[in-house]
């Protein structure tokens, strides 16, 4: 939903100042956050955004809008939850790939095949860094932390594939540090109608020497560049299974998406009390407020 007066990004910060490392790939996430809301029509009285638990989890604390902050792996159905209860507002949920993949990987898949209309951008710097640097799902399997001396020795976790493999209607990737393409592909996922992935390489400079903006830089290949037709689904497949190259933009969208909760034919808030309704319902609905 667009608000009728045009919004500046800044209107999404609240008063407090982040405590994340500095130089953290979380700052420019969220800045590409808060300009593709505010470019998309969006203002924080119709935003709703849920964090999950990790560094990337005190989002909400540091962007002025509607806020929650779920317990660790359950953002994504708190999201589907205020999305279902009232389908007006612009809904984002945020997280880290340690949440979103590991604990959380199970609400993931159902998530993305449920398709209900929002927003999930992952901030992955395949590492655990709130709890001081142990490997993620993502880390590579010869990432070597204070708890895998030695190497995960575990294939990572390939989110872009796991989204597509769940019927995904929009698959974006983003690395922090690009200001324009990040903030454009969550424009566009904010456009979307449907469940949209956009994972963002959001680099942790204390605990994670490997996987740095020196490594994103010199690795990322930007599919604009490429002329790659995002709707073209076997051109998309070829690409999200092609785990030696690090690509941004968006790979993957279906252009006849629904969200689910059109689908459902939910159009109003379950805030309004419908005519007829039995005595004294407003009075319980405003207990919910």
């Amino acid at each position: 939903m667009s608000s009728e007066t045009q919004t500046h990004f800044t209107d999404f910060k609240s008063d407090k100042q982040p405590t994340w490392c500095p130089g953290c790939g979380d700052f420019g996430t969220m800045n590409g956050m808060m300009k593709a809301l505010a470019n998309t029509g969006n203002d924080p009285d119709n935003t709703f955004l849920v964090a999950g638990i990790g560094c990337s989890g005190k989002i909400g604390t540091y962007m002025h809008s509607y806020a929650l902050h779920g317990v660790h792996g359950r953002a994504l159905p708190l999201g589907t939850g205020v999305k279902l209860a009232n389908p007006e507002l612009e809904v984002m949920v945020a997280g880290g790939d340690g949440d979103g993949y590991s604990i959380g990987a199970g609400h993931f898949v159902h998530a993305v095949r449920r398709n209900v209309d929002m927003t999930y951008v992952v901030m992955d710097n395949r590492i655990y860094g709130l709890t001081k640097g142990q490997a993620s799902p993502t880390s590579r399997e010869d990432f070597e932390t204070s708890t895998s001396p030695e190497g995960t020795k575990q294939s990572p976790v390939h989110p872009l594939a796991l989204a597509f493999s769940a019927g995904a209607t929009f698959i974006g990737q983003t690395f922090s540090s690009d200001a324009l393409g990040h903030t454009a592909v969550i424009e566009e996922a904010i456009e979307h109608d449907g469940f949209a992935l956009v994972n963002t390489y959001s680099p942790c400079v204390t605990f994670n020497d490997v996987d740095t903006y020196d490594y994103f830089r010199d690795a990322v290949v930007d599919l604009e560049d490429e002329g790659h037709d995002p709707t073209d689904y076997e051109a998309a497949r070829e690409r999200i299974m092609d785990f030696d190259t690090v690509y941004t933009g968006v790979l993957y969208q279906d252009e006849s998406s629904v969200g689910y909760e059109k689908r459902l034919g939910l159009t109003e808030s379950m805030a309004d009390v419908p005519d007829g309704a039995p005595e004294g319902a407003d009075d319980l609905v405003r207990e919910f407020y």
